[in-house]
């Protein structure tokens, strides 16, 4: 009985530890694993575009992105439920400290530039704009079309972002309304797709949304713009003319010319340096990079070529 009591042992010990050998091996590498990323809705299009290619290099890892508003991302971060986001801003000092308290150190890494895109209805012919008007827009300070151009046949605006805690709603209350309010009447949607469509349907809607989804899928050039919808041209000086005012292209992006941008960071809390700095690794790598030249927004760390654009207004 007893040699018996101790070959059982014996074989439980083993498939004991042949079941621990097998988690062990599939344990997250840096090129395998399962993760979930958080990722500002804004950054959608360029985001599918980079998972797409990194799965088809790494097989063996699985990357599901939950697409949401950067206050979401963030917080997903913070309760730890994901290792890996993306926004328009770095970890404020405040997150940094609710990290720190629990023994983690997380990073910012710049991954590209980027912009905030005013778009309107076709038919609508003002195009030009100043940062001071879009400021007084945002703010309820102008709310009809004549109060822009005494000319315009339209009347009351209709102001649209994508959600009213997303990543371009921030940036326009920190860098462009300098800390006041929004207006109480703005409308909001669920995605910048969305916002896209309201506009195109709207005569009176002036729509904010990121710069990645102005752009005209069908012309690899990038030089040309979503057809459903007008992109307004910006200055920042005292009144817009054609000759001071300039559209999200890429080259005004990349020289600061047009006054709407900011950087997209990745935001990574991965003590162990596993698969989400692995992502991380790849969206900041030379393919990473160009899939965001290709997007037409900026890359963080790649040279890029400037084309002089023949503005049209």
């Amino acid at each position: 009985m007893k040699n018996k009591l101790i070959l059982y042992f014996l074989c439980l010990y083993t498939l004991s530890a042949c079941t621990s050998s097998q988690k062990k091996g599939k344990e997250e590498t840096l090129y395998s694993g399962k993760i979930s990323i958080a990722v500002d809705e804004s950054f959608k299009p360029i985001m599918e575009e980079e998972l797409q290619v990194y799965q088809a290099l790494t097989p063996e890892a699985v990357i599901t992105p939950i697409y949401c508003s950067e206050v979401e991302a963030v917080n997903l971060l913070l309760k730890d439920s994901v290792r890996l986001a993306i926004t328009n801003r770095r970890l404020t000092e405040e997150e940094l400290i609710s990290f720190h308290t629990r023994k983690f150190f997380p990073e910012s890494v710049r991954m590209a530039l980027s912009g905030v895109a005013l778009i309107t209805h076709r038919d609508n012919p003002d195009s030009l704009i100043t940062v001071k008007d879009f400021r007084r827009i945002a703010t309820g300070e102008i709310t009809n079309w004549k109060e822009l151009n005494p000319n315009s046949k339209l009347e009351r605006m209709q102001v649209v972002f994508d959600n009213p805690n997303s990543g371009t709603v921030h940036y326009v209350i920190d860098s462009i309304c300098q800390g006041k309010p929004l207006s109480t009447s703005l409308k909001a949607q669920k995605s910048n797709e969305e916002v896209i469509n309201y506009v195109a349907t709207t005569p009176e809607a002036i729509g904010v949304i990121g710069a990645n989804w102005v752009g005209n899928k069908a012309d690899t050039t990038r030089l040309s713009f979503n057809q459903k919808v007008r992109v307004m041209a910006v200055s920042s000086s005292v009144n817009a003319t054609s000759e001071n005012s300039y559209r999200p292209y890429q080259a005004y992006l990349a020289l600061k010319k047009y006054p709407l941008t900011h950087d997209v960071y990745i935001l990574i809390n991965d003590p162990k340096g596993a698969l989400p700095t692995g992502v991380m690794t790849f969206l900041t790598g030379d393919r990473g990079q160009r899939i965001i030249l290709k997007s037409g927004l900026v890359p963080a760390t790649q040279p890029i070529r400037v084309v002089n654009v023949k503005e049209d207004f």
